[in-house]
């Protein structure tokens, strides 16, 4: 039976099993990887021992697509026989790619310790941006997502939602900027009502009257 053929797999590293120029041996391989900061806070799951056993994170994006198998035989020419454990193919590079910093929906609900994004590495112009793709049902999810985080966190532009997705976009499932951007382009009247609403709040204050949503008819402040 024919293995599965794939371009994007995951594997682990482990310090102890890799030579010490082994960023610069990943890179003569000659295709786009990233490479997580060192896991040395996993908690283990082993009584008596705290953390599991430092190790890598790797995303592997091959040229054509090519089984589990023939990158492991190339990551372990590169790195050593005993190198690289637990090559997988990847389902989802976007989630996979949250999970080197343990910022991923899974990760987080499992409270699992997070590590600095900075720290990751970016070896032959891996860029996950050149990787992701959504189909319609997601970009309609990502612009209601984008709305209700404007209304309900009173973002007046599109700096303050920027600042916004930078620091807690990743609770929220939300790509970086350059996904949203996309995804914005082609809904910028919707968004530029989104806005100005929140800033006509601020300027004015909240002139919006209450409404009995059962008749319709519009009450006054006292009622």
């Amino acid at each position: 039976m024919a293995k599965e053929k794939a371009r994007y797999f995951t594997f682990l590293l482990y310090p102890d099993s890799i030579p010490e120029d082994w960023e610069m041996r990943l890179e003569l391989i000659g295709v786009p990887i990233a490479v997580s900061p060192l896991h040395d806070k996993d908690l283990s799951d082993i009584e008596g021992q705290l953390y599991k056993k430092a190790h890598y994170h790797v995303i592997y994006v091959a040229k054509n697509p090519v089984t589990a198998d023939s990158v492991r035989v190339r990551i372990k020419r590169a790195l050593g026989e005993k190198s690289v454990a637990m090559v997988q193919i990847v389902l989802n590079i976007e989630n996979t790619y949250l999970y080197l910093t343990h910022e991923s929906k899974d990760a987080i609900k499992k409270n699992k310790y997070k590590y600095d994004k900075a720290d990751i590495k970016h070896i032959n112009n891996f860029d996950i941006d050149r990787y992701l793709t959504l189909d319609a049902e997601q970009k309609d999810d990502i612009l209601d997502e984008v709305c209700n985080i404007i209304a309900d966190h009173r973002l007046a532009n599109i700096l303050e939602l920027k600042n916004f997705v930078m620091a807690k976009g990743s609770e929220y499932g939300l790509p970086n900027m350059k996904v949203i951007n996309s995804v914005l382009r082609s809904h910028t009247g919707l968004i530029r009502l989104y806005f100005d609403g929140v800033y006509q709040e601020r300027k004015y204050g909240n002139l919006v009257p209450s409404v009995d949503y059962e008749t319709g008819e519009v009450l006054s402040e006292e009622e």
